[in-house]
C-alpha cells in the first residue's frame, strides 16, 4: 500500500519544530557561557551552521532574549522568569551565619527573585560537592555560597565554572567568582587600631603580649586579618616587637579558643597585659570564658570580629574585658547581594569584589547601631570602666 504524502500543514509543523529547536538551543548556549560570546563560537558548541546561528541570534535579540555588543558578541538578557539565586551557606550554627540567610530571604522577597537555601556548613568532599551539583542542574542564574572550609569552597567553585554558573563566594575570597563580605585587611587594622586606643588610653601605651587567636580553615582571611591587625596596632602604640606575638590555633571554635587561652595564661605571669583579637566573636568569647576563669578581667582587652548578637551583649557589659567588635553587618548581606546576583545576570560589568560595611562597635555607639537590644536584666547602665590594670 502506498504511503500518503505528509500534508503541507504537517511538514510546515516540522520545520517550524526543528527551527524553534534550533532556536532553543542557540539560546541555552549564550545562556550557558559566562562571558559574551561569538556567532563562531556559539556554530561550534551547538554544532549549528553558522549562518543559521545569526539568523537565530537575530530573531532572540529582536524578541529581547539576547543583547549584542559593539564586538557583535552576544550575552544573555533576563529571561521573563524571575532570576533564580542559589544560595549554599550555612543556615545554623551562629547568629552571623542565621543573619546572612535572613536577610537574603527578606531581600528575596522584596524584589520578586527565587531564592533556592542549601544548608552547608563544615561538612565533608561528598556533601559539600552534592549541593554544587544541585546548583548546576537547578540551572540557577547565579550561584552565591559560603563555604566555612576554604578547600572546599575552591571545590565548589571549580564544578560551578565548568557548568558556566556564574558564582559569588560569601567571606571566602574564592577563584573565578565575584568576592562579596569583609576586607579583611582593613577589617584587621580597624581592630587593630581599638586596641591600640585602649592601651594608650589605660596602660599607658605598654602592654606584654599582642595575642591573636586565629582559625585554621581560612587561610587566606586570616592571614589578612592579622596583618591589619598589628598594622593597626603600631598605627597608635608604635613597634611591636615579633617576640611580643603570640598566636594561639582557636579555630574559630570557642572551646578550642577557651583551652588555648587557658594554656597561655598558665604560662603568662598574672600581671601580664595582653591585648587579644580573636578571629570572630565566637573566638574572642571564648577567650572571655578562659580569662575571666582566670580571673584576670583586669589584665586582659580583647576585640572580637563580626559583632555578632552575642558579641554585642557582652560588651555592652560594665567592666568586660571584650572591649569591642568589628562590625561586619551581616543583616544588610542580602539586599547587595541580590541587587550583585541581579547585575551579574543581566550581563553587567561588577567588580570582582564588593566590600561590606565596617565600623568598630563598643560601648559608645553598639546601642546606636542595634537598638533595642539591651536587655535590663542582665545589662547595667554602662558606667567608665575603671577596673582595666593602668
Amino acid at each position: 500500500m502506498k504511503k500518503s504524502s505528509p500534508s503541507p500543514q504537517n511538514a510546515k509543523m516540522r520545520a517550524g519544530a526543528g527551527t524553534l529547536d534550533k532556536g532553543l538551543t542557540v539560546l541555552e548556549a549564550v545562556e550557558a557561557s559566562a562571558h559574551p560570546v561569538g556567532v563562531q563560537e556559539i556554530a561550534g558548541a551547538t554544532g549549528i551552521q553558522r549562518l543559521a546561528v545569526y539568523r537565530l541570534l537575530c530573531t532572540l535579540e529582536e524578541r529581547g532574549y539576547i543583547a549584542r555588543d559593539e564586538a557583535k558578541r552576544y550575552r544573555a538578557m533576563r529571561r521573563r522568569r524571575k532570576l533564580l539565586i542559589g544560595y549554599a551557606g550555612p543556615l545554623t550554627g551562629n547568629t552571623f551565619r542565621e543573619d546572612v540567610a535572613a536577610s537574603l530571604q527578606q531581600a528575596a522577597r522584596a524584589e520578586g527573585v527565587d531564592l533556592m537555601l542549601l544548608d552547608n556548613g563544615v561538612e565533608d568532599q561528598e556533601r559539600v560537592m552534592r549541593k554544587a551539583e544541585t546548583l548546576v542542574e537547578a540551572r540557577v542564574d547565579v550561584a552565591v555560597f559560603f563555604q566555612p572550609v576554604e578547600s572546599l569552597g575552591h571545590m565548589m567553585a571549580a564544578r560551578l565554572s565548568e557548568a558556566g554558573r556564574p558564582f559569588i563566594t560569601v567571606e571566602r575570597p574564592i577563584a573565578g567568582g565575584v568576592y562579596f563580605g569583609a576586607n579583611n585587611y582593613q577589617a584587621g587594622k580597624l581592630a587593630g587600631q581599638a586596641l591600640g586606643r585602649f592601651a594608650r588610653e589605660r596602660w599607658r601605651g605598654r602592654f606584654d603580649r599582642v595575642v591573636l587567636v586565629e582559625g585554621a580553615y581560612t587561610s587566606t582571611n586570616v592571614q589578612a586579618r592579622l596583618a591589619g591587625v598589628l598594622v593597626g596596632l603600631r598605627d597608635l602604640v608604635g613597634a611591636v616587637e615579633e617576640s611580643k606575638v603570640i598566636h594561639l590555633p582557636g579555630n574559630a571554635n570557642r572551646e578550642a579558643s577557651r583551652l588555648a587561652m587557658a594554656g597561655l595564661l598558665r604560662r603568662e605571669e598574672g600581671r601580664s597585659r595582653l591585648l587579644v583579637s580573636g578571629f570572630n566573636d565566637i573566638s574572642a568569647i571564648g577567650v572571655l570564658d578562659a580569662v575571666r576563669e582566670a580571673k584576670r578581667d583586669k589584665w586582659v582587652a580583647i576585640v572580637g570580629h563580626n559583632a555578632m548578637r552575642e558579641g554585642r551583649m557582652e560588651i555592652r557589659k560594665t567592666a568586660s574585658p571584650f572591649l569591642a567588635s568589628v562590625a561586619y553587618f551581616p543583616e544588610r548581606y542580602g539586599a547587595r547581594l541580590v541587587k550583585l546576583a541581579s547585575a551579574m545576570a543581566g550581563g553587567e560589568t561588577v567588580p570582582p569584589a564588593v566590600y561590606t560595611d565596617h565600623a568598630v562597635l563598643d560601648q559608645e555607639n553598639v546601642d546606636v547601631l542595634y537598638p533595642g537590644e539591651r536587655d535590663s536584666g542582665t545589662l547595667s547602665e554602662r558606667q567608665p570602666d575603671r577596673t582595666h590594670a593602668r
